[in-house]
């Protein structure tokens, strides 16, 4: 998908119970790789499914993987984890496909006029 990526941060997030456990159990890489993690599933598309071979692309590790599941902010499931809650707080791949295509049809419709013919002569 073309355009900017994006992931929605509830700015209460520092406090959030679940945060604020893995910070006070001297657990802050874990909190740094919930985050990351939000940013690969928005960044790919995967609804917020964390493979479990890309855990060290979002500077995790096994342990870390452990502690946000024993707080309860990824849920397991075989080959990787899921982000609790994902549907609930962020668009689903399909509506950020459908919002770029929106984008794009919109910038066509600005920079080439309302026969949406681009100077290659294509649609």
């Amino acid at each position: 998908m073309a355009g900017l990526k994006w992931v929605r941060v509830d700015t209460a997030m520092p406090r959030n119970h679940k945060i604020m456990q893995l910070v006070g159990d001297g657990h802050h890489r874990a909190a740094l790789v919930y985050i990351c993690g939000l940013a690969l599933a928005g960044e790919q598309g995967t609804d917020g499914w964390i493979p479990e071979q890309l855990l060290g692309h979002i500077h995790g590790r096994p342990a870390d993987a452990r502690h946000l599941v024993e707080v309860g902010l990824w849920l397991p499931r075989p080959g990787g984890w899921d982000i609790k809650d994902w549907q609930e707080y962020q668009p689903t791949s399909q509506e950020t496909k459908e919002r770029s295509a929106r984008a794009r049809a919109a910038a066509l419709l600005r920079w080439h006029g309302p026969d949406q013919t681009n100077h290659n002569g294509k649609g």
